[in-house]
């Protein structure tokens, strides 16, 4: 389950200490304009180490595209590219090699494949959510090319705190205090064309929750009302149906801009909710592979909140979800 998508998709491989990570996008278009610059500031956002909210691990996250573009444009054969680690600590984890860490996947990847990878999580670290910026990098470029599409995602809540103003601090007080902080990312999806989305199984909120909660630390997803919706009556919840300039608007947008599985034509608007980072400073008890009771202090550098870098994460997700969905929609009629 290393692939995501359709008709575009991403298959990416590696681990947060290998030699690489990095992936292979098919079902692009050719003709796509590659703009490489564009898709290095992407990865800029999600990089670590930018300032003192994120991990101190240095990596330039600089990606080198392989195949599938040529004279600057997608040939629609398959893109492949690589990024390589530069700035891995593996000794930091010695101490959690026969340790189970409190909530982290340790356990259950030990479990299911009777190995582990201890070196920074291995396969189940969130380094490999770089390899998402680049396909969604790639998805925006050709979004762009058919559509005014515009994806936005930002912070509106940290732990309890929803003052923009505030969260930087609530985050930094957390990583004073060797623990972690969690919150809600919300994203708006603008300018979206009406019909994307493939009803029964491929309804574009399930694939956009399919998405986001394929992310590393995601809890949680709502789109439009989601559970505040439950507390209204039909009448309250329904959006009406209004004629304006010759377009056919709704008046609310309760509905979040997907009706039946398929968009409306009004924004696209959900949340995501991720819990505070597993990997904390702070002694906790857990066992060791042989079951045995100890007591865990973790040394190393890790993100106190995952929010900062998830946003383009986030944004990335959504953009390959759309051009798929776009992709999908062409077969849709004559």
């Amino acid at each position: 389950m290393n692939t995501f998508g359709n008709i575009f998709s991403l298959t990416e491989f590696g681990e947060s200490h290998g030699r690489a990570i990095g992936g292979v996008i098919d079902g692009c278009p050719a003709g796509v304009i590659v703009d490489e610059a564009f898709v290095q500031a992407e990865l800029d956002k999600r990089r670590p180490g930018q300032s003192s909210l994120t991990t101190a691990r240095k990596e330039a996250d600089s990606v080198e595209f392989l195949s599938g573009i040529f004279e600057g444009k997608t040939t629609g054969t398959p893109i492949g590219f690589v990024i390589y680690n530069t700035d891995q600590h593996s000794s930091d984890y010695e101490n959690v090699k026969n340790v189970f860490r409190p909530s982290h996947a340790d356990f259950t990847y030990t479990t299911k494949y009777g190995l582990r990878d201890y070196r920074g999580g291995g396969r189940s670290s969130a380094r490999e959510t770089a390899c998402r910026v680049v396909a969604g990098a790639i998805a925006k470029l050709a979004l762009s090319q058919v559509s005014n599409i515009n994806i936005c995602a930002e912070i509106t809540q940290v732990a309890k705190v929803t003052s923009k103003a505030d969260m930087d601090a609530e985050i930094l007080k957390a990583k004073q205090d060797g623990d972690t902080v969690g919150g809600i990312i919300s994203c708006t999806i603008k300018n979206v064309p009406v019909g994307l989305g493939e009803p029964v199984f491929g309804k574009l909120h399930a694939m956009l929750a399919s998405a986001m909660m394929s992310i590393n630390a995601a809890k949680g997803f709502e789109y439009g009302t989601g559970f505040e919706g439950v507390s209204m009556r039909g009448s309250e919840q329904n959006d009406e149906f209004v004629c304006e300039g010759g377009q056919v608007k709704t008046r609310t947008n309760r509905s979040g801009g997907i009706q039946g599985g398929i968009s409306n034509g009004q924004d696209i608007y959900f949340r995501v909710a991720f819990k505070p980072v597993a990997t904390l400073m702070k002694a906790q008890n857990t066992i060791d592979a042989g079951g045995n009771s100890v007591v865990l202090t973790m040394k190393g550098r890790h993100d106190a909140c995952v929010l900062p870098r998830a946003i383009p994460v986030i944004e990335s997700m959504a953009a390959i979800v759309l051009f798929d969905a776009y992709l999908m929609s062409r077969s849709s009629r004559i």
